[in-house]
């Protein structure tokens, strides 16, 4: 895709999010169903359908996907994702791969210390890119990135959480 077939792409959305805010607001759904039996969730996921159970060093054989390991690929693709439309809509020829790597200490998650923490203390967000493009060009690109990129600014500016319970109806 080229600069002016992203444009063109893009430019109905623009507009109806111009001319009406209310429509920009979307919301977006992930349900998992419990696998008690197995300690696992399963994710209806595009195009197969995804497990999510222990990751190995929390007991898990490896056989399921880790939960924080989707996490990082979810910032993966979508840093890519944005990366790749940032330099389309620049003009930008690149190439490449994006690399995330979290830090986390299993004795919190595993309930083993209550003073470590329990989740990602750490991620770093690597970009291996060729282009021809010059440094100021590439830091360009990237400060766009990481300020579209929905879930690289989710991280970063984390969203109130509420949860709830609720029974199924009889």
């Amino acid at each position: 895709m080229d600069r002016e077939q992203l444009r063109a792409l893009q430019k109905p959305f623009k507009d109806r999010y111009r001319n009406d805010p209310d429509s920009a607001r979307i919301t977006i759904e992930a349900t998992g169903r419990l696998l008690p039996d197995r300690i696992a969730c399963g994710l209806p996921g595009i195009p197969h359908p995804v497990i999510a159970g222990l990751h190995p060093a929390a007991g898990g054989d490896g056989s399921f996907a880790c939960a924080a390991e989707l996490l990082l690929q979810a910032l993966v693709g979508c840093a890519g994702t944005t990366l790749c439309a940032v330099a389309t809509a620049m003009n930008v020829p690149l190439s490449g791969e994006v690399t995330a790597r979290g830090t986390l200490d299993m004795r919190g998650t595993l309930g083993v210390d209550r003073t470590v923490p329990v989740g990602f203390t750490e991620i770093d967000l690597l970009y291996r890119l060729d282009t021809s493009a010059d440094d100021a060009t590439v830091q360009r690109m990237l400060e766009a990135t990481e300020r579209y990129c929905v879930v690289l600014q989710t991280l970063a500016r984390p969203p109130e959480i509420r949860t709830a319970f609720e029974r199924p109806r009889a």
